[in-house]
């Protein structure tokens, strides 16, 4: 696999999806193309990345005059960052955000001071998002759809990663766009790994999002990082993998008894993924450590009030 490269979604032959070569990785960032009667993608990645969503769509045969849609899950800049310059580029294109994040592509200042003080040197792989006009977003709410002509979206709030995040199904495919709700797959092990960033990681929402998006019994689960998959059991296994990670970053704070040395131990200790190489697997096992220890802090401050 190569940064660029378009991979289809059985079994849905107009549906593909792009691996952006996010932060210089090959099978961690994924946009999704749908040659819909409204064609769309789904989630954008950062700026840096959006002339290989332009080089896909080109590929599956949808010029950049022809899109229509530009769906987010959420407004982190690694699902959303892109959309701004995309929209450029595609002048009939609309921004659909799920409302609690639409703010945020107005006016992205906030939201870029936050995910810098989140992912300091690793800002080099972004690029600054360009604010969304109001005549070029609409803004859904939990329990819309996103009009896609010959089919629809329906947005379903999954807040345990981040109160502006929303899933996406595709109900005649049994397909749900995941964004973050669902781990992070890795292809080359068939493993769905843990992804708990600050700073809005809740596990007791995140068990919530996950069953309820196992309840809407999908066949096919499009993960923002990386690429599609069976969802076969896939959902209870996430259920698993990450209440254990939160057991085991917990367990290490007992131990240690100092944040920093629980955040470094995890970052040194992150197994390496092959195609992210070992700084990206050492950032997932830092920012994921982070993540946890920030929920342990609130969850033991909500029972102290």
């Amino acid at each position: 696999m190569a940064a660029g490269d378009v991979f289809s979604v059985p079994p849905t032959p107009d549906l593909h999806y792009v691996d952006t070569g996010m932060y210089d990785t090959t099978e961690y960032g994924s946009v999704y193309l749908l040659d819909a009667e409204r064609p769309a993608v789904v989630d954008t990645g950062t700026g840096a990345t959006v002339d290989r969503i332009l080089d896909g769509l080109r590929e599956v045969g949808i010029a950049p005059t022809d899109l229509e849609v530009i769906a987010l899950t959420h407004v982190h800049l690694d699902h959303a960052g892109g959309a701004g310059h995309l929209l450029e580029e595609c002048p009939n294109a609309t921004v659909v955000a799920y409302e609690r994040g639409a703010g945020h592509l107005r006016d992205p200042d906030r939201l870029v001071a936050g995910t810098k003080a989140v992912v300091g040197d690793n800002w080099e792989f972004y690029a600054d998002p360009k604010p969304i006009p109001d005549d070029r977003l609409r803004e859904v709410a939990a329990g819309g759809t996103v009009d896609l002509g010959d089919r629809e979206l329906r947005v379903h709030p999954a807040h345990g990663h981040a109160p502006h995040q929303a899933v996406f199904e595709e109900p005649s495919s049994a397909t749900v766009f995941t964004a973050d709700a669902a781990g992070i797959y890795v292809p080359a092990i068939d493993e769905v790994r843990p992804t708990s960033p600050p700073s809005d990681f809740d596990l007791e929402r995140v068990l919530g999002d996950a069953a309820m998006i196992d309840g809407l019994d999908p066949e096919v689960l499009c993960y923002g990082h990386f690429g599609a998959a069976r969802a076969d059991d896939r959902l209870r296994e996430y259920a698993n993998v990450i209440a254990s990670w939160v057991a085991a970053v917990a367990a290490k704070r007992a131990e240690l008894d100092d944040d920093e040395a629980v955040v470094e131990h995890f970052g040194e200790t992150a197994p390496t993924i092959a195609s992210w190489g070992e700084r990206r697997s050492r950032v997932e096992g830092v920012l994921n450590a982070r993540g946890v220890v920030r929920y342990l802090d609130e969850r033991a401050a909500a029972h102290t009030r």
